[in-house]
């Protein structure tokens, strides 16, 4: 499923507790909320509802992955068939020392399921375009039926309340024989539209607050944020709390409006201003524009709703005010800390959150070949880190093979398999490599990353264990959910370039709980060759997913002149990706920097 539309469904899904929240807030602190508040409450949703549809680099840069975790697709993701099958992927690098095997993961969700749901998506918001259209071809009738008042008291009486409100802006007021009620729309050019001869029926002091009513609709910019609910109910229009939950923003609107225009009038008016609203309900009998313009009337549960605050109206206390404030940021900390949990599902894995001062970013794109990835280095004797990609390094990705580093380190720590002592029996299964299809030791089985013969060490080695081993070194999630055979390729297991480089610095200085004897083992197997007294060790890794190379790994370190620079290259594609690959882009950027 695309990343887009999971963080669309997240996103629904989160908003949708946060919608119960708002609603069982408002129900049981109903009389410690004023309706101004009361609607302000609303525009958090708003904001939610906006995450999917922000580019990642911009939350990327205001760096709300420092509390937004890691957060793991497959807890959240549809159910996938996920099998393992033997494809052969064995291509050797240009270097000739390195052969990168590794056997292709299946996993899907059915494709034409997908594009199902996303059909029925687009589905919805095509047809609600489509009614949205209508409704906009009966504004336009709307527009060419105005006509001027034809009133010069009632226009002054418009000015009048314009500057009662420091309104400067040009509004148009006209009249039309196809409105019941006054209404407000139009984003540039803002129309106040009445019944034609209202006058007839309202007394002056009536069509006052009617002007009062519409005009704060367009101080409080109410015309806009209804355009915006178009929008956002267009998008969720699956999401039947989204629905209720701008049906009552609605509602507190033009509460929140009421409370406005009494804010301005005497006591004494009150009641011919419930009158008035009054009046234009019985008047209902109109389209409603697909919620495209803003009017006085309302429906006959609203309007009992409107009258009764009408009714009840008193001028807000500064009591009241704090407690509304106090409970605004209460439900707005609870949203803002949804926030980095919903954005963080645009990445496979989270995100590792990497500060560091010894720190330096580089531009290396022209080595990765129109492959997206990262070069982290890290010069052990200087503390010094040069990243290619800042956005990349820090996402958490399968680690494929290059966990065998570590697989093996625990199963010489408990004695699976010993020093000299490494050798297992092949059992006859026939794998698509040859090199596989015979007895392993630790080197031969890290040289062609012989998938068998570490799986057998997990299996010996036991799940509990890997788990109490891989949480000690903080390696990665440490998340082995996807079970004891297959936890590291493509599946629950993640780590970040960064985090590479760090546990192999971890590795290569000893400051492991593994004895010490045991890591020599394992740096002796990885070994990889030695030109000029400078020796190169490292792990490649490649990712294949449905017969398609998605992931590729080289990790390791390079031993010169008594210094050491430990490395990590990760790419990923659509395919093609692979652990050669990324062995060769990390001998040419080491070749440049004179290193290896």
């Amino acid at each position: 499923m695309d990343f887009f539309y999971l963080r669309l469904l997240i996103s629904s899904i989160v908003t949708s507790s946060l919608i119960l929240l708002i609603l069982l807030v408002k129900r049981i602190l109903n009389k410690h909320i004023s309706m101004r508040w009361q609607y302000n409450i609303w525009f958090l949703v708003l904001g939610m509802l906006t995450i999917p549809f922000i580019p990642m680099q911009w939350i990327d840069g205001i760096g709300l992955y420092k509390w937004g975790g890691s957060i793991s697709i497959n807890e959240i993701i549809t159910p996938h068939i996920f099998d393992l099958h033997y494809k052969e992927y064995n291509s050797l690098n240009s270097a000739g020392w390195l052969d990168d095997f590794a056997l292709s993961v299946s996993r899907y969700t059915p494709e034409y399921l997908n594009m199902f749901f996303i059909g029925i998506w687009f589905a919805g918001i095509v047809i609600l375009i489509a009614i949205t259209i209508l409704c906009t071809g009966h504004i336009k009738n709307l527009k060419r039926s105005i006509r001027s008042l034809q009133n010069e008291e009632i226009e002054k009486l418009f000015v009048q309340c314009k500057d009662e409100l420091g309104i400067t802006k040009k509004i148009i007021l006209g009249e039309s024989s196809l409105v019941q009620t006054p209404i407000t729309f139009g984003l540039l050019r803002t129309y106040i539209i009445l019944p034609t001869n209202i006058v007839k029926h309202l007394s002056s002091n009536q069509i006052k607050y009617v002007f009062l009513h519409e005009l704060n609709h367009y101080k409080n910019k109410d015309i806009f944020i209804n355009y915006l609910m178009c929008i956002f109910q267009m998008l969720y229009w699956f999401n039947p709390l989204v629905w209720i939950a701008f049906k009552t923003m609605r509602t507190d609107r033009e509460i929140a409006c009421d409370i406005s225009v009494l804010k301005m009038l005497d006591e004494s008016c009150y009641i011919d201003y419930g009158r008035t609203i009054i009046y234009f309900i019985e008047k209902l009998s109109q389209p409603s524009y697909l919620y495209l313009t803003i009017d006085i009337s309302a429906s006959k549960q609203q309007a009992k709703k409107r009258i009764e605050k009408i009714t009840a109206f008193t001028a807000e206390s500064k009591q009241l005010r704090a407690k509304s404030i106090l409970i605004f940021v209460f439900i707005g900390c609870i949203i803002f800390s949804q926030f980095p949990m919903i954005s963080a599902i645009s990445y496979k894995e989270g995100r590792f959150d990497f500060q560091k001062e010894h720190l330096l970013y580089e531009d290396l794109s022209p080595f990765f070949n129109g492959f997206d990835g990262s070069f982290v280095l890290y010069d052990l004797q200087d503390d010094q880190y040069w990243i290619y990609n800042k956005h990349i390094s820090t996402v958490r990705v399968s680690p494929n093979s290059t966990y065998k580093i570590f697989s093996a380190l625990m199963a010489l720590e408990l004695n699976v398999i010993q020093d000299g002592n490494s050798s297992k029996h092949w059992n006859g299964t026939k794998y698509p490599f040859e090199k596989w299809n015979q007895d392993q030791d630790l080197s031969s089985a890290m040289k062609y990353s012989t998938n068998w013969y570490f799986q057998d060490l997990d299996r010996s080695v036991g799940l509990s264990n890997l788990q109490s081993y891989f949480e000690q070194i903080q390696y990665g999630n440490y998340d082995l959910s996807g079970g004891i055979w297959n936890y590291w390729v493509e599946s629950s297991l993640c780590i970040s370039p960064v985090e590479q480089v760090q546990m192999l610095k971890d590795f290569y200085t000893y400051n492991m709980p593994f004895k010490e004897e045991n890591i020599k083992v394992v740096k002796d197997v990885l070994k990889l060759s030695e030109k000029e007294g400078t020796i190169l060790s490292g792990k490649t890794g490649t990712g294949i997913v449905n017969d398609k190379g998605v992931n590729g790994w080289f990790i390791g370190y390079v031993e010169k002149a008594g210094n050491t620079f430990i490395f990590a290259t990760y790419i990923r594609a659509d395919n093609e990706a692979s652990g050669s690959v990324a062995a060769e882009i990390t001998l040419s950027i080491l070749e440049s920097k004179n290193i290896y």
